[in-house]
């Protein structure tokens, strides 16, 4: 059953912490105190850091906080009973993530996260969404530049193809034209987690390697090749592989699975990084594929990132290029005025809460995508308050 008349909106669980900080921080500085203010909190292990975190980011005194630990599960179902909305940044998932997921799926509690974790995530698909359907909670992964930018980008894109068209575009090509930023630690720690479970449990190959890794029941057709460089006539340019494709086009097929094939079950997408034309674009898509972003010793580590400078001047650039069946074409951009793993995630995961808490969607409950769940209206909060914006090109 969900819970009565919760105290809080949204519980931002992680504030202490590099990324929670700058999603209260934005809470703070973005909404106020007022009347008409969201009512949230902020959630952490210790009491004495909290109240430090809350001064540093110039919050209000009477900001409520919440002691709450992953190692303990009484305080993590005392903190999913107080709350409309669960906002957590503590990862990786698949360390810490579970009793969260649990205790919100118990109390009908709304969740969001940052995951870009399939394997962890399709443990909870495949664990909790009967029980969500029942309790009524929405519980939403990926709600950070992984993968909200790319869900939502070919969601809008796709309703500008059938409105142009009448039809989807069974092809849907996403480029990353710029990007400037860094990935966050928490990335990278996800991505070391993600390895040593595979060592455990090989079985999570096949749903790390699969489009359709989210999606239970359903393999569509085979996907584009995104693993080496290659030359893209449709915009004229070299592109490379991109890291964040495989957790993105997962939840792209996810979103269209979980809103009955409005892109068809046929439908393919992929994601890349644009260099530029001629030998020089080539050579660039070459070293960009055999880089490591998260290698050497400047790599990013949890609890660390850039400086507020960084954040500011950070922004990225993303074109959605469709196809119909009939080889008819549009493209859409979705643009982000801040750094993607920090500065721009924590505007993303605060609306994503927000929408859950103040602007009700007509889903029920279960485990969702950004673009299945909130779709439109998540967008008209990005582009009203996040600094994003979805554009159609042609």
């Amino acid at each position: 059953m969900s819970a009565q008349n919760p105290e809080f909106d949204v519980i931002i669980y992680g504030a202490t912490g590099y990324t929670g900080r700058l999603v209260a921080e934005y809470m703070a500085e973005q909404y106020g105190v007022s009347a008409k203010a969201p009512n949230w909190a902020m959630a952490g292990r210790n009491l004495d850091k909290l109240e430090e975190v809350r001064d540093l980011i110039g919050a209000p005194k009477d900001t409520p906080l919440v002691v709450a630990d992953s190692d303990d599960p009484a305080s993590i179902d005392m903190m999913a009973s107080r709350t409309k909305v669960v906002l957590t940044t503590v990862g990786p998932y698949q360390l810490y993530g579970d009793e969260v997921v649990a205790a919100c799926v118990r109390h009908g509690t709304h969740y969001v996260d940052l995951c870009g974790e399939p394997g962890w995530m399709r443990a909870m698909i495949d664990e909790h969404q009967k029980a969500a359907e029942e309790s009524a909670a929405q519980i939403c992964f990926s709600c950070g530049f992984d993968s909200i930018p790319f869900d939502l980008g070919v969601l809008m894109l796709q309703q500008e193809m059938s409105k142009r068209f009448g039809k989807p575009a069974v092809r849907v090509r996403g480029r990353v034209r710029a990007m400037e930023g860094t990935f966050s630690g928490g990335t990278a720690a996800s991505l070391g987690a993600t390895m040593k479970a595979l060592a455990k449990n090989p079985g999570l190959v096949k749903i790390l390697g699969s489009s359709f890794g989210l999606t239970p029941g359903f393999k569509g057709p085979d996907q584009p090749n995104m693993l080496i460089p290659k030359y893209d006539k449709t915009i004229d340019s070299w592109v490379a592989p991109f890291i964040m494709a495989p957790i993105n086009t997962k939840n792209v097929h996810r979103t269209n699975f979980l809103l009955d094939f409005p892109f068809g079950e046929d439908f393919q997408y992929d994601e890349m990084v644009v260099t530029s034309p001629g030998d020089l674009g080539k050579q660039a898509a070459e070293m960009v594929a055999k880089a490591n972003p998260f290698g050497g010793s400047d790599a990013p580590k949890p609890g660390e990132g850039p400086t507020k400078e960084q954040r500011d001047n950070g922004h990225y650039d993303i074109v959605f290029i469709g196809e119909t069946a009939d080889g008819e074409t549009a493209s859409l951009s979705v643009k982000g005025d801040r750094d993607p793993g920090y500065g721009s995630t924590s505007k993303m995961i605060a609306e994503a809460a927000l929408c859950l808490a103040q602007d009700p969607v007509s889903k029920g409950g279960g485990l969702w995508t950004p673009g299945a769940l909130m779709g439109k209206k998540l967008v008209e909060r990005l582009e009203d308050k996040a600094g994003l914006s979805f554009v159609a090109e042609s």
